[in-house]
């Protein structure tokens, strides 16, 4: 294994993990004031929420085996039999814990766009249950079809070095989906934003 590429992996790992919470400033300037705090605390609870669940079995649904093509299997639950100091399927020079950190990062950050789309239409606990079944249904089966060994997608040649496919699509179609889904934001029709005289 190499040093270098060990901290080059950690360094990267800490920079995404800095873009959630800035995610939340982020949302929480886009807002309406009395969303703002609300906006900020749904992405620190999906954080929690998204480390817990990869931790548990995410992981292991994206990386650990392949069944389809589609989903992987409970071979590393609750990251059994992964060591620090030995090296992973998906990269041989850095340890497999190193990689399992790295690719939390983007479990995590990808829920958290989609709840800007959500802010002022769910409840929390709404939020908090969708982001739930949301990465089992679409986030781990789209990590593994594009990055995981015999994916679907990667195996027909899909490349995705920049998390395109797995992050940026499946985040921004499923807002977008469950925008329209949910309809307006409630409030704004009684708020006068409109510029008078010309």
């Amino acid at each position: 294994m190499s040093a270098g590429d060990t901290g080059f992996m950690l360094i990267c790992t800490a920079f995404v993990f800095f873009m959630t919470p800035g995610l939340a400033f982020f949302y929480g300037g886009l807002v309406r004031r009395k969303n703002v705090v609300n906006t900020m605390m749904a992405c620190t609870a999906i954080m929690g929420l998204s480390v817990m669940m990869w931790v548990l079995f995410g992981y292991s649904l994206a990386f650990g085996g392949n069944h389809a093509g589609i989903i992987g299997d409970f071979r590393w639950l609750g990251l059994n039999g992964i060591a620090m100091n030995e090296a992973g399927p998906y990269a041989a020079t850095i340890p497999h814990l190193v990689f399992v950190a790295f690719q939390m990062m983007f479990a995590m950050i990808t829920p958290a766009l989609i709840s800007g789309s959500l802010v002022g239409r769910v409840k929390f606990k709404a939020l908090f249950l969708f982001i739930l079944f949301w990465s089992v249904i679409v986030y781990y089966p789209m990590a593994h079809m594009v990055w995981g060994q015999g994916g679907f997608l990667a195996e027909i040649g899909s490349v995705d070095f920049a998390g395109g496919n797995v992050v940026h699509i499946s985040s921004g179609v499923s807002a977008l989906v469950f925008s329209i889904i949910l309809g307006r934001r409630r409030g704004y029709e009684n708020t006068a934003y409109s510029i008078q005289g010309a």
